[in-house]
């Protein structure tokens, strides 16, 4: 079970110094041969305009993956990166992980209150109402935020 729980990983990434902080605490967890997928999601669609060109947000998300693979130290061969499109952050990294196959979804907490949570719902809630596949929200350790 453990061997194909992270056979495929999809981890979610926000922003760069999330990426270095979610990279620091999924190392020790993954098997030499787990397949990363490193995604990202850009705010798109639903008829809200952005604030922020296409572009922009794309170069954003390039250096978030850029933080990750530096942090997570491995080869270019086991882990891949997608950048999906969607309003619903939740739901969209949950579509991700089917159309990309993904055994797991592997990510550390967000800073939010809790009444934004209440008021704006959570995206982990979202996750774990939307997918088929297992949610794993790692704890985050002193050394994972504070660096290596």
């Amino acid at each position: 079970m453990v061997d194909e729980l992270f056979e495929t990983v999809l981890v979610p990434i926000a922003d760069p110094a999330d990426a270095r902080q979610t990279a620091r605490a999924v190392r020790s967890y993954l098997d030499p041969d787990s397949e990363i997928i490193v995604v990202h999601v850009v705010p798109k669609g639903e008829g809200v305009p952005d604030k922020a060109s296409l572009e922009q947000r794309e170069e954003f998300a390039e250096n978030a993956y850029r933080a990750f693979l530096d942090v997570l130290g491995r080869g270019p061969g086991l882990v891949g990166r997608r950048t999906l499109y969607g309003r619903n952050v939740g739901k969209t990294i949950a579509d991700g992980s089917r159309e990309l196959g993904a055994t797991a979804i592997v990510f550390t907490p967000r800073g939010a209150s809790r009444w934004v949570k209440l008021v704006t719902g959570s995206v982990t809630d979202n996750l774990i109402s939307n997918t088929a596949v297992p949610v794993l929200v790692l704890p985050l350790r002193e050394d994972d935020v504070a660096g290596d």
